[in-house]
């Protein structure tokens, strides 16, 4: 598994967590900044689902001060099934039923625990495939 992470400004210290995270659970990542700079998060968004886009990783992470912001930009960008996720169930969820490719955090919103819940149940979860495939290939045709 690897995984493009990126974040804004207001991003930066949960970022700092969710790669201690995957260090210490042996993911490989591509971090795609910010680095401490003001910056906006569609520019770092875009930078990210680029590389999930063109399958150089298998997820994206992406981190401002709300997750708001990186997800509604990240899914104007074809292909993308961004998920912003603030508890466990929502992140569960996403990957089993919508096949979520990338998970959308709040830096002004969660702990230092919940990151890591939400990201265990993420990275850990399969999609179930069956009646959601379906439903993902409608949602995907409101790219058209």
């Amino acid at each position: 598994m690897r995984i493009a992470i990126g974040c804004d400004h207001a991003g930066y210290n949960l970022r700092t967590l969710v790669q201690q995270y995957l260090w210490e659970n042996n993911i490989e990542f591509d971090d795609c900044g910010c680095f401490g700079e003001v910056c906006d998060y569609a520019d770092i968004a875009k930078l990210v689902c680029k590389r999930v886009q063109e399958k150089k990783d298998d997820f994206g992470i992406l981190i401002c001060g709300t997750g708001i912001g990186m997800c509604m930009s990240a899914n104007k960008m074809k292909g993308i099934r961004a998920a912003l996720c603030t508890d466990v169930y929502s992140a569960k969820c996403t990957r089993a039923h919508n096949d979520a490719n990338v998970l959308c955090l709040g830096a002004r919103v969660l702990g230092a625990g919940m990151t890591r819940e939400i990201l265990d149940v993420f990275l850990n979860t399969a999609f179930e495939g069956g009646r959601h495939v379906i439903r993902i290939k409608k949602m995907m045709e409101l790219e058209s």
